[in-house]
């Protein structure tokens, strides 16, 4: 299938204080695209909605991997980040943690050398987790000529490897401020989460004249609720609780592709070791500060 498809080059656009749109935009040539068409994408979040599990703590489980800290760290700092993993609840607190403990385990670090890094992991770990169902209905959005864009709020970097190997249009993410090339320990902007998303594809809509009546979301969070109340039609995808109760209530396509409703705590073993090596890097921030 992707054979088909045509790159038309890389471009990137920073978007202040939301996210950092990567458009390396993909066009599958055999499918005509009508003018109504152009003015219509497909919006995705990333973790449990496109893929099982929270893509920060596999790309951590990796960096763990490769020893770049220790298992007394895993062990000591893993509670919190597990608690998080497994609750069903996305806590604003819990995300501020996590992307305070990423920016500082990147300071100083060049931008270059950790995206190769994170380009391993993704093909070691992270692929094998893209939901199928999720992977059908991508493909259903670009074999109809739409746009398909990733609202995350992982680290843009990531979001970009995972929609470069998905063939994807764009992704927006949370932006790590970088100078020269090396990550200076800085967002730019906040996180992309909750109403920020819906702010970001607002802007991006403006900027890529898309009709947001037309265009299509997907999410498995009652926090995402903003952004998908603005488009014309708003999906769950594996949904929370209170997702699952609004979507319902709403007529909203409920899709899950877990095998119970419980199957979040199916692959324990691995998730844990994510979970872990993302509370390690709780643990090195803390001991940086007190160092």
């Amino acid at each position: 299938m992707w054979s088909r498809l045509r790159d038309r080059g890389p471009s990137r656009t920073a978007f202040t204080g939301a996210a950092s749109v990567t458009a390396s935009t993909r066009l599958s040539s055999p499918v005509p695209r009508s003018p109504s068409f152009d003015r219509t994408a497909a919006f995705f979040d990333v973790d449990n909605t496109l893929m099982r599990g929270a893509s920060l703590y596999y790309f951590a489980r990796g960096l763990a991997a490769r020893k770049l800290f220790t298992t007394r760290d895993l062990i000591r700092f893993g509670w919190g980040q597990l608690v998080f993993r497994f609750s069903g609840a996305e806590q604003r607190h819990h995300i501020n943690e996590a992307c305070e403990t990423a920016l500082a385990f990147v300071a100083g670090r060049k931008v270059s050398d950790l995206v190769a890094l994170c380009e391993e992991i993704y093909d070691e770990t992270v692929a094998d987790r893209i939901w199928e169902g999720a992977r059908r209905l991508v493909y259903r959005h670009l074999n109809a000529g739409q746009r398909v864009w990733l609202v995350t709020a992982t680290p843009v970097e990531l979001a970009d490897i995972i929609k470069r190997r998905l063939g994807l249009t764009g992704a927006l993410g949370t932006v790590a401020e970088s100078v020269n090339g090396v990550y200076t320990g800085r967002l730019v902007g906040d996180l992309l989460h909750g109403a920020a998303k819906a702010e970001a594809v607002r802007k991006l809509a403006k900027l890529e004249g898309l009709d947001l009546a037309q265009c299509t979301a997907y999410s498995d969070s009652y926090n995402d609720l903003p952004l998908l109340s603005l488009v014309g039609h708003p999906n769950a995808v594996n949904p929370d609780d209170a997702l699952h109760r609004h979507a319902q209530a709403h007529g909203w396509p409920v899709h899950d592709f877990r095998r119970h409703r419980t199957a979040l705590t199916v692959g324990l073993p691995s998730a844990m070791a994510g979970a872990l090596a993302g509370g390690a890097l709780v643990g090195l921030l803390r001991n940086r500060r007190r160092g």
